[in-house]
């Protein structure tokens, strides 16, 4: 008989009270907290001027502030869109992996026309307040709003002002050669990437080919500017004994709550099963602390935005509350002051039209959801599985038990409530026998009482799957693991428990696969979709070694300048940008 050790977090001494801010107590901690170092972060974009109808695409860059390399202190990354009111339009969570990842969002038409902030962070930089965090200025056009004050000039000196800037360049290491510097429409383009110096252009980079804006403003960051605006950020952690803290996400995505009496009064040592249900399922153990605080770690991919929070004893009356992170004050922020010129009416007037036509046919042209790696809810047991629709149906779960399901049932229990026992898998002759309880999970949540699904409608199972080993979690042992799925899997949707909360949780955003638009004779259905892309090619992270990568992608049906951009930085933190231009005319092999 094997036995598994579910593992559960104690908090204690310098293992954070779960709070929505820790409060440092002694000139000791602080000096350990000082010694994790800080974190800085890049965006690269595919602002500043997004109109709504569009999606923003961003890579996310986070580095260690001492050393200017990949950062491996955080597990979980934050994008923020705010306005100019200092309110969070929206917020991402993206899950990091060596200091990388990606995502987008799409600007709904309920977005107000304004100048905004885009805010890349991690929950420890918080603590350094916005000096610590990446800005930088995003300008939304809505053109279906009547009221456009917030970005119409009011001045004739408004009016005749054209923002002129330069891009700080350096393309010393890694050059960009494309095939051509004239194409038409729906035309393959080839590029490459060259590297001149060996090991010295290694790195990670974000390359994109895009549609120069005809709408003039500042450029949006790059990597040269950010290394320069960025430079002076500290390097650790800028508190004093007494301040508060926001907890550093490094084993996972951070959940917490408190427990209590019913009179309100903290439960110390309270023993907290979490569980995040559905397919590939979640399940954490915790225990409070002296101020009833508990928190967890989400490491493993999940599908599910829900957790459900419970004390593992069906008996035990508590109240329990599910904590929430703070926003940054973002009062501080100084935003851009973009004002439209009349010149830009008739641009705007196009693009709006462009993009309804490029949503219409959004779903000819779908990006792809990368899968997670997956999940194994049993930790390397291998379950034994039957389906009940290879055996008579019974009404109940109980009967279904007696049965089917010889190898599990209903035991009596000296408290009176009786409890699923799994049978064991003797490996010596010498095991003792034992009475312990099975651990019993519906749709990947975990059942307390076991008497309450007794009467559950069998109908609705589409499997029963058990594992026979021995577990011991929050000091207690379990004989096996049993884990029920319905077959509309949604059995968490219902599920209110006694003690406890069925409560949404914020998940990462989904990585992934954009589309790449081709033509040519295996794609003869795209020929008659309009295609009016700005954005022709988006690879958020590129690695670059010895080796020169080719790249090509097709132009749209969007004439005018277009940006070939890479943007990044070198394995030991040089940031790198370079560009090439080239223009597509309308007279080209269109519609080949």
């Amino acid at each position: 008989m094997k036995t598994h050790w579910i593992l559960f977090w104690v908090v204690a001494s310098l293992a954070f009270q779960v709070k929505a801010q820790y409060v440092i107590g002694s000139a000791e901690e602080l000096k350990n907290l000082k010694s994790l170092p800080q974190e800085k972060v890049y965006l690269h974009h595919t602002g500043p001027i997004v109109f709504t109808g569009e999606y923003v695409h961003y890579a996310f860059y986070c580095f260690n502030a001492q050393n200017n390399r990949a950062s491996d202190i955080s597990f979980t990354g934050y994008v923020a869109l705010v306005n100019q009111k200092g309110e969070y339009v929206l917020e991402q969570k993206v899950r990091l992996q060596n200091g990388l990842s990606h995502g987008d969002f799409f600007v709904n038409t309920d977005v107000p026309s304004g100048n905004y902030k885009l805010l890349g962070y991690t929950q420890w930089m918080k603590n350094n307040g916005l000096e610590q965090v990446f800005k930088d200025d995003l300008v939304i056009i809505n053109p279906y709003q009547q009221d456009q004050s917030q970005l119409m000039s009011t001045s004739l000196e408004e009016e005749s002002g054209v923002i002129e800037t330069t891009r700080p360049v350096d393309s010393s290491m890694v050059q960009i050669k494309l095939s051509e510097k004239r194409v038409g429409t729906r035309t393959k383009v080839s590029l490459q990437l060259v590297n001149y110096k060996a090991k010295l252009g290694h790195g990670t980079y974000t390359l994109k080919v895009q549609k120069k804006d005809e709408i003039k403003t500042k450029p949006a960051e790059n990597a040269i500017s950010y290394a320069r605006s960025y430079f002076d950020v500290k390097g650790e952690l800028d508190k004093k004994v007494g301040d508060s803290l926001f907890l550093p996400e490094q084993r996972g995505e951070l959940l917490f709550g408190k427990v209590t009496d019913p009179q309100g009064n903290p439960l110390p040592d309270a023993k907290i099963v979490v569980s995040v249900p559905g397919e590939g399922f979640l399940l954490k153990f915790a225990t409070t602390d002296a101020q009833g605080n508990f928190y967890t770690y989400l490491r493993k991919d999940y599908k599910q935005d829900r957790a459900i929070i419970q004390p593992t004893d069906h008996t035990q009356d508590v109240r329990v509350s599910f904590g929430a992170l703070p926003n940054l004050d973002a009062s501080g922020l100084v935003f851009g002051d973009f004002r439209l010129q009349s010149s830009a009416i008739e641009a705007i007037k196009k693009r709006s039209i462009y993009n309804q036509l490029e949503n219409q046919f959004f779903s000819a042209k779908p990006d792809s959801v990368l899968l997670g790696d997956p999940v194994d809810p049993f930790d390397g047991g291998i379950p034994n599985t039957i389906y009940l629709d290879d055996y008579t149906r019974f009404p109940t779960f109980q009967e279904t038990l007696v049965e089917v399901f010889n190898l599990a049932g209903y035991r009596n229990s000296s408290s009176g409530s009786d409890y699923i026992r799994i049978a064991q898998d003797f490996e010596k002759y010498t095991e003792e026998a034992n009475s312990y309880p099975a651990i019993v999970l519906f749709d990947g949540v975990y059942i307390p009482d076991h008497e309450k699904i007794k009467d559950f409608d069998a109908r609705k199972i589409e499997s029963i799957s058990t594992v026979s080993d021995q577990f011991v979690m929050a000091g207690k042992d379990y004989q096996g693991i049993m884990s029920v799925k319905t077959i509309k899997g949604d059995y968490f949707e219902t599920y209110s428990p006694a003690y406890g909360i069925n409560v949404p949780i914020k998940k990462p955003i989904p990585q992934k696969s954009y589309f790449e638009q081709r033509y040519g004779a295996e794609e003869i259905d795209q020929n008659n979709i309009p295609d009016y892309r700005r954005i022709l090619l988006w690879e958020p992270q590129v690695e670059i070694s010895d080796e020169d990568l080719q790249f090509e992608f097709y132009t749209s049906d969007l004439t005018g300048e277009f940006e070939v951009v890479l943007d990044g930085f070198t394995s030991y933190g040089k940031p790198i940008y370079v560009y090439e231009v080239f223009t597509v005319k309308a007279n080209g092999s269109a519609q080949n």
